[in-house]
This record gives structure tokens, C-alpha cells and sequence, in this order.
């Protein structure tokens, strides 16, 4: 849990770093700091369950038994 810790601070500084650098403006950082990482997480979930699927469809292809996370 630490790390995991560890890397959501890194990814709200860096994307707050980026959106101040890029704007000048510290609202603008803090804002986009907030929203991405949300977006992001959002974005991500939709990935894993396309890319289960993929799994899924490929591991019957092959004859194989689909992994499942536990």
C-alpha cells in the first residue's frame, strides 16, 4: 500500500507540475492535478475489461483455460 501511495503522489505532482508549467497558472495545475488521475482511473478500468476479453477470446482459440484473477 505504500507504493501504491508512493506512486498516486508522484502522478498529482507531476500533473500538477505539467499543468502549471503549461498554463502559469496554480488553479489550473491544481485542477488538472484532481482531474486526470480521475480520468485516468476511469480510462483504465474500461482497458482491463477489454483487455480480459481479448484474453479470453485468445485463450479459446488456443484451447486454453482463461486466467482469472483471483
Amino acid at each position: 500500500m505504500t507504493k501504491t501511495l508512493s506512486f498516486a503522489a508522484v502522478h498529482f505532482t507531476t500533473a500538477f507540475a505539467v499543468g502549471w508549467a503549461m498554463s502559469g497558472s496554480v488553479l489550473v495545475g491544481g485542477a488538472l492535478a484532481l482531474v486526470e488521475p480521475f480520468c485516468n482511473t476511469i480510462a483504465f478500468h474500461f482497458h482491463e475489461k477489454l483487455w480480459r476479453r481479448l484474453e479470453r477470446r485468445r485463450s479459446r482459440r488456443h484451447g486454453e483455460f482463461a486466467h482469472t484473477p483471483l
